[in-house]
């Protein structure tokens, strides 16, 4: 169902290693998107498409403890993000992608056709990589985790050296 009216949300920039990222939260302080500032195009049509409307972002910090895992990600605890609640829409099978991408450990990864066995939908590899891909939630619903059969790694939306620096920074084995 669409919103009537575009949904206020709070813009916070955060300084990172790999870029400047984009975090965006709502009134109760639930991650609606996170990207990085090169990528902000895509953010704002992900939000668009999540939020029925153009939301509106209204520049801001994000509340404290959501801003503190963050940081915290990015400078070792890459454990920190694993609380933080996220809000999004997206199919069903989309939430059901995205769920599991939430539950594969940091410092491991995931092949496209063990993401979509995960689901329950074993023959819906590339569903799930596109599921994968429309996730506005980058790094907190870490579809960097996933790779290609082989071990290699495969697109990301954030670039793929952007995608090699966050699996060696949680520790992952990387080709």
């Amino acid at each position: 169902m669409r919103n009537a009216l575009p949904e206020t949300l709070t813009l916070d920039r955060i300084a990172t290693p790999v870029g400047e990222a984009l975090l965006v939260v709502d009134a109760d302080g639930a991650v609606r998107a996170l990207d990085f500032v090169d990528y902000e195009a895509r953010m704002r049509r992900l939000l668009r498409r999540h939020c029925g409307v153009d939301p509106v972002l209204v520049e801001g910090r994000a509340p404290e403890p959501v801003r503190r895992a963050v940081e915290a990600y990015f400078a070792g605890d890459v454990r920190a993000l694993d609380g933080l609640t996220v809000r999004t829409a997206g199919t069903a099978f989309q939430r059901a992608v995205w769920a599991a991408l939430r539950a594969i450990p940091a410092g491991e990864t995931r092949s496209y056709g063990q993401l979509a066995a995960a689901v329950g939908a074993p023959r819906a590899v590339r569903a799930a990589g596109l599921a994968n891909g429309q996730n506005p939630v980058a790094v907190i619903v870490p579809c960097h985790r996933v790779i290609g059969a082989n071990g290699t790694l495969t697109g990301y939306a954030g670039g793929l050296e952007r995608k090699r620096w966050l699996l060696a920074h949680e520790g992952a084995p990387v080709r």
